[in-house]
C-alpha cells in the first residue's frame, strides 16, 4: 500500500512532526487538529530511536504518542514487531482499536490478546501475522509459552500505565516477558533510523535495537527506577507541562459530597437527578457493591449496567459497546475499569467510594474531559474518610471544593444500621466539611423544551 491523501487537508501541526502521509490522512479524517504536548514531545524523540519514559495528564492523547511511531516504523509482512502490554483487558481493546484507527491507510496490522476469550479465535488472528500485538501480561506469557508468538523480528516494547504494569502485581509478569525479548531480529536490522546506535542495553533480556517507550498519568520515583532497569541509557523522561504537578486534568470541575454511609445512595440519586449526566461512570470499591448499586438504580428507573471482574468478557464487551453507542448512560464500575476505559463525551464520574488510594483516584477523574473537553467529578466522603480526601488533594496539589444539593436533607441513621465490616468502627458523627474547604451549592435546574430528558425517564421507551 501507497502513501496517499484525499481532499482532505492534512493537519499541519503533526505534518512538522516527520509523520508520513498516510497516518497523517488517517489523523484527518479522526479530527486530529494540533498535537497535544505528550504527542509533540514524544513522537520525535521515539522516531530518532531514543527510549522514553514519557509522563502525562490522563486523557491527552498517550496512545497515538507512542501508537504513530510505531506505525510508521514498522514494514509489511513482519509478524510481532511491537508489543503492547497493558494492564487491563478493556484497556487491550482500546489501545488496539485506536491503533487500527490511526493505522487503516497503512498496511500495517494489529491484534488484541487477552484472558477471558478462547484462546483459538486471538490464535487464528495471530495466524496472519499482524506487526503489532496488543495485550495483557498473562495471555502474552500463554501465548510465548506455546510458541504462537516470538520475539525474534521484535522492535519495540511499550509499556502502557507502567506505573501498574510494574507494581507488585504485574512485576513478575513483566521480568518474565522482558527477559524473552532476543538480540537481533530481521525487523530491528531492517530500516532502522540512522539515530538508532547497535550498542548494548541496559535490562534483563533486553537486546540491541529493541526500543522502549513507558508511559504513564503518574511515575513516581521508585517505579521510575524500576523502569529504567529494562530500558536502554541515557533513556529520556519526557513530562508533559503540569503532569508531575497537578495531574488531573484542568477541565475537571472536582467536587466533594459528605454523606453518612447510610445517606450514600439517596445522595447519588439526587446528585444523579441533579446533574441529569450524558454519560456518567460510579465506581465503587468491590464487586459486590458494584452489583447492588446497579440493581438499586435499576429498580428506581436508571437505565444502568455494571462492569467488573465477575463478567465474562463477551459480556464486558457488550456492555461496553452499549455505553458507547449511548444505549444507556450510567455504567457501575470497579477500578478493574478505571484504567480501561475510553469513552469520548464522558460528562461525569462519581466516586460512590473513595478510593483510599490517590492515584486510582487521578486515573478514574480521567476518565472524563478527555482531550480538552469539559466534565465533572463527585466524591462522596463520609466523615470516617477525611484522610483520604487529605491524601487525594494532597496529590493533585489542589483543594476539592464541598458541593451540597438543594433540598437534599440527611437522615438520621436508621434503628437498623449496621456499619460495614471493610469500614472504620467509629461511632457514627454528625458530618461536617473540615474549615478551609470553599462550598458549592448544586441547584436545582428546570429543563427547557429541547433539553435532555431526565435520566429516570430518557430509557423507559426502550425497556
Amino acid at each position: 500500500m501507497t502513501d496517499k491523501t484525499e481532499s482532505l487537508p492534512l493537519p499541519e501541526e503533526f505534518v512538522k512532526l516527520g509523520i508520513r502521509p498516510s497516518i497523517l490522512r488517517a489523523l484527518a479524517e479522526e479530527k486530529f487538529i494540533t498535537p497535544s504536548e505528550i504527542q509533540r514531545m514524544l513522537i520525535p524523540r521515539a522516531l530518532a530511536g531514543v527510549d522514553i519514559l514519557g509522563q502525562a495528564r490522563t486523557g491527552t492523547g498517550k496512545t497515538a504518542a507512542f501508537a504513530i511511531p510505531i506505525l510508521q516504523t514498522c514494514v509489511r509482512g513482519v509478524g510481532t514487531q511491537a508489543i503492547v502490554l497493558v494492564p487491563t483487558r478493556e484497556l487491550a481493546v482500546q489501545v488496539e482499536a485506536e491503533i487500527q484507527r490511526l493505522g487503516k491507510h497503512t498496511p500495517i496490522r494489529s491484534v488484541a490478546v487477552y484472558g477471558g476469550q478462547k484462546i483459538a479465535a486471538q490464535v487464528k488472528q495471530l495466524k496472519h501475522e499482524p506487526a503489532i500485538v496488543v495485550g495483557t501480561p498473562g495471555r502474552v506469557i500463554d501465548l510465548l509459552d506455546r510458541r504462537i508468538i516470538h520475539f525474534g523480528n521484535l522492535r519495540w516494547v511499550v509499556l502502557d500505565e507502567v506505573d501498574r504494569m510494574l507494581d507488585i502485581g504485574f512485576r513478575d509478569d513483566i521480568r518474565n516477558i522482558l527477559s524473552r525479548v532476543k538480540r537481533g531480529g530481521e525487523a530491528r536490522r531492517h530500516e532502522r533510523t540512522e539515530a538508532r546506535s547497535e550498542g548494548e542495553v541496559g535490562g534483563e533480556g533486553q537486546g540491541g535495537g529493541v526500543q522502549t517507550v513507558f508511559v504513564s498519568a503518574t511515575i513516581d520515583p521508585e517505579i521510575e527506577k524500576l523502569a529504567r532497569t529494562y530500558m536502554r541509557e541515557p533513556v529520556e523522561k519526557l513530562v508533559a507541562p503540569g503532569a508531575d504537578e497537578k495531574p488531573t486534568v484542568e477541565e475537571v470541575e472536582q467536587y466533594y459530597l459528605s454523606v453518612q454511609p447510610w445517606d450514600k445512595y439517596r445522595l447519588l440519586r439526587a446528585l444523579l437527578e441533579q446533574e441529569n449526566p450524558e454519560l456518567a461512570i460510579v465506581f465503587c470499591r468491590t464487586k459486590h457493591g458494584a452489583r447492588k448499586l446497579a440493581r438499586k438504580l435499576h429498580a428506581d428507573g436508571i437505565e444502568c449496567r455494571e462492569i467488573h471482574g465477575d463478567l465474562i468478557q463477551s459480556k464486558r464487551e457488550r456492555v461496553m459497546k452499549s455505553f458507547r453507542t449511548g444505549k444507556f448512560d450510567v455504567l457501575v464500575a470497579t477500578d478493574l475499569a478505571s484504567r480501561g476505559i475510553d469513552v469520548a463525551d464522558i460528562s461525569h464520574i462519581i466516586n460512590y467510594d473513595i478510593p483510599e488510594d490517590p492515584e486510582v483516584y487521578v486515573h478514574r477523574i480521567g476518565r472524563t474531559a478527555r482531550m480538552g473537553a469539559k466534565g465533572k467529578a463527585f466524591t462522596l466522603v463520609t466523615r470516617q474518610q477525611g484522610a483520604e480526601l487529605t491524601a487525594i488533594e494532597s496529590r493533585i496539589n489542589a483543594l476539592i471544593p464541598q458541593a451540597t444539593i438543594e433540598g437534599f436533607e440527611p437522615r438520621p441513621a436508621p434503628a437498623d444500621w449496621q456499619e460495614d465490616s471493610s469500614g472504620p468502627s467509629a461511632a457514627p458523627a454528625p458530618a461536617a466539611a473540615p474549615a478551609p474547604h470553599p462550598t458549592v451549592t448544586l441547584t436545582k435546574r428546570s429543563l427547557s423544551l429541547g433539553s435532555k430528558m431526565p435520566l429516570s425517564r430518557r430509557h423507559r421507551r426502550r425497556r
